[in-house]
């Protein structure tokens, strides 16, 4: 490569960024949107006794919602691990997301301690950014899928290791080891969801190592991929604007 020095008279015009990858924005926004819809169920549910919406049932209790609440979360992280694979710092990314994590258990834990968020998806995707660029960065796709298998293999474990440790504090919850008291609704220890984000990221080092779509054609930009490019924003806002919502309707209970 010839590097142009500071006194010469023309430089090149600077490197244009890649394009952003239409399947990744699209998918990420499919899963932050059900995942608000997830949400807003359950706030109807939960604060207001609304049985039915729109004809979906606000009970998430039951094994299809579960299998629907998983099938979101995996979607969402596995995608948070393939644009890692493309971020150009993820320990930047990381701390960022860390500070805005802490923020929101600090605003959860004043509106309501009981529901107060320790460990979410939020600290969990942090953290897994954080680890990530210090440890696996520069690690080959089939070293993050091995790792990451590891990891959610591990998960099969933690039932047994939970009684053997008879745990009675939660400085273990990010790795999935609470006390028997502990619950929370949005808890996403690094057993198995570290895992699940390196996968994404061994899929982000195959499938887009050239930085490019996959889709040999160009689509057109939807509300969809605006969501997916602002995920982090619309995760943060939607749970205070949907309260904030049924508050001035006068529908809390």
């Amino acid at each position: 490569m010839i590097e142009i020095s500071a006194g010469t008279a023309a430089a090149g015009p600077p490197a244009a960024r890649p394009p952003r990858i239409w399947e990744i924005d699209f998918l990420r926004g499919l899963a932050i949107i059900l995942m608000v819809c997830y949400h807003l169920l359950f706030d109807l549910g939960e604060f207001v006794g609304i049985e039915r919406f729109l004809g979906w049932s606000t009970d998430l209790s039951t094994t299809a919602w579960k299998i629907a609440q998983n099938f979101f979360a995996i979607l969402f992280v596995l995608l948070s691990g393939t644009s890692g694979t493309l971020s150009r710092s993820n320990i930047r990314r990381g701390l960022r997301l860390l500070a805005v994590s802490l923020a929101v258990s600090v605003a959860t834990y004043i509106f309501d301690p009981a529901s107060a968020v320790y460990f979410g998806i939020l600290q969990c995707l942090a953290v897994s950014m954080l680890i990530y660029g210090a440890a696996f960065e520069k690690a080959g796709a089939a070293a993050c899928a091995a790792w990451g298998g590891l990891v959610i293999g591990l998960a099969a474990a933690l039932p047994v290791l939970k009684r053997a440790l008879a745990v009675r504090f939660d400085w273990l919850l990010p790795f999935g080891i609470p006390s028997p008291t502990f619950s929370a609704f949005d808890y996403f220890p690094l057993i198995p969801w570290f895992g699940v984000f390196l996968v994404g990221a061994a899929l982000g080092k195959t499938a887009y190592v050239s930085r490019r779509s996959l889709l040999p054609w160009r689509m057109p930009r939807t509300f969809v991929n605006f969501a997916g490019r602002h995920s982090l924003l619309i995760y943060i806002a939607h749970q205070p604007v949907i309260m904030g919502v049924l508050y001035l309707l006068g529908l809390n209970r």
